[in-house]
């Protein structure tokens, strides 16, 4: 019985849900816009891609860190903790993570053209080149995890402001 107390102490907590839920947003939306870009879907780009149109990445954080705010207030170590966590995550995504899909780019066009040349056999399997994001991307990844959050603190099973 404990086990099912701490699977509905999961379920109903504001923080972990507005998170989870500001992921699954971002996702959705990002397979929507992947499908009018790229002009396919696939399942394993919808739960495992990197990079695209809105940063799920990015959601998620923000979700994390509106709802501890909303729940916490902005003095309260949640919401510190979850600020700084944010700040690394967004910076990753749009610095380390954006120039590996850069250099994923300029290295498939280098092996390209050498295969083109003739000066080394096709053995190449393309790097992936949508490992970070734009700033846009990043924005509306916020957004879309304000918004999430913001929404969910209205429903009463998570007793924000009950």
């Amino acid at each position: 019985m404990d086990f099912l107390n701490e699977l509905y102490s999961m379920a109903t907590n504001y923080c972990l849900v507005s998170a989870g839920a500001g992921w699954v947003v971002a996702q959705i939306l990002k397979a929507i816009t992947g499908v009018f870009k790229l002009k396919k879907f696939t399942l394993t780009e919808f739960f495992f891609g990197t990079g695209g149109m809105p940063s799920s990445h990015t959601a998620a954080v923000i979700g994390l860190l509106t709802s501890c705010g909303v729940k916490y207030g902005l003095g309260s170590g949640y919401f510190a903790i979850s600020f700084i966590l944010a700040m690394i995550v967004i910076r990753d995504a749009m610095g380390m993570r954006r120039q590996v899909g850069e250099h994923a780019k300029a290295l498939n066009l280098i092996f390209k053209e050498l295969v083109e040349s003739k000066d080394i056999e096709h053995t190449h399997k393309a790097f992936g080149e949508l490992a970070g994001h734009t700033p846009l991307q990043v924005y509306a990844g916020a957004a879309v995890g304000l918004i999430v959050a913001l929404l969910m603190s209205l429903i009463p099973a998570f007793g924000v402001f009950a």
